[in-house]
């Protein structure tokens, strides 16, 4: 269920959707942001009451002018739990979701129960370089962000509409939200996690698409090397957006950790 929220703070109007009930699963998206139609959410919502905000700067979430960092996005998602009442909670990050849900376990040891990083950003090789999503062609996206880029899947989330009036507010929505990704992940997608990452204690899940050709595999290794208590699993047949590709697996392999 969506819902617009004024946070108390009074900085934000957020845009946020809800769903299930039980014990608070906080999903933090990527630079990409949500579809409105994320049916993985609704799956996980059998099990946990899943919060899922836009952050600033994404749909019709305000205050975008108020984060300039990452430190300023965390500290978004710190008051939008402190608003909501949740002291602690599961948290899910796919991609820059993935870097910020890091970070939030870094700065905060209490906040974050287990921690699942979804093909997560934040690192940087020099032997593994990450593509620049904000010089990539929108053609040449698909071929970076799926298993198969002529998927169905890949058509119904990457397709351009035909209508001139739809297809102009697609556009200045999505540079809305690369002007606000870029602010966390430009020029490239490290802001010095590596250095507080040794502070992460929640249990913490990798998962990848096996076939991830944005951010490849070489970085869970990293990761693994950073976070004491970790372990790693791959999905076959799904790349970068494997939560759309493979949702049934996806939402079992987090229901089966969040639930050990």
């Amino acid at each position: 269920m969506k819902a617009l929220r004024q946070l108390h703070c009074g900085r934000h109007q957020i845009e946020l959707y809800e769903f299930g009930h039980g014990e608070p699963l906080l999903y933090i998206h990527g630079a990409g942001g949500l579809f409105g139609f994320d049916p993985f959410l609704e799956e996980l919502g059998r099990e946990f009451r899943v919060i899922a905000p836009h952050m600033p700067g994404y749909g019709e979430s305000t205050g975008s002018e108020l984060i300039e960092d990452v430190f300023d996005a965390v500290l978004f998602f710190h008051e939008l739990m402190d608003d909501l009442g949740i002291p602690s909670a599961n948290v899910v990050g796919h991609s820059m979701g993935g870097m910020l849900a890091a970070e939030m376990a870094a700065f905060d040891i209490h906040r974050v129960k287990r921690l699942v990083l979804v093909t997560p950003a934040g690192f940087w090789l020099d032997d593994h370089p990450i593509p620049d999503l904000f010089s990539t062609d929108f053609k040449d996206l698909p071929a970076l962000l799926f298993h198969n880029p002529r998927s169905d899947t890949a058509k119904m989330l990457m397709m351009t509409p035909d209508d001139p009036q739809v297809l102009t507010n697609m556009y200045v929505e999505r540079s809305k939200r690369l002007a606000m990704a870029s602010k966390l992940l430009w020029p490239i997608p490290d802001r010095g996690l590596k250095k507080r990452a040794y502070r992460i204690t929640a249990p913490t899940l990798l998962l990848w698409g096996e076939s991830d050709r944005l951010i490849p595999q070489a970085y869970a290794e990293e990761f693994r090397r950073h976070i004491r208590d970790c372990r790693f699993e791959a999905i076959q047949e799904a790349a970068h957006m494997v939560m759309y590709e493979k949702p049934n697996e996806f939402c079992r392999r987090i229901t089966a950790f969040l639930k050990q």
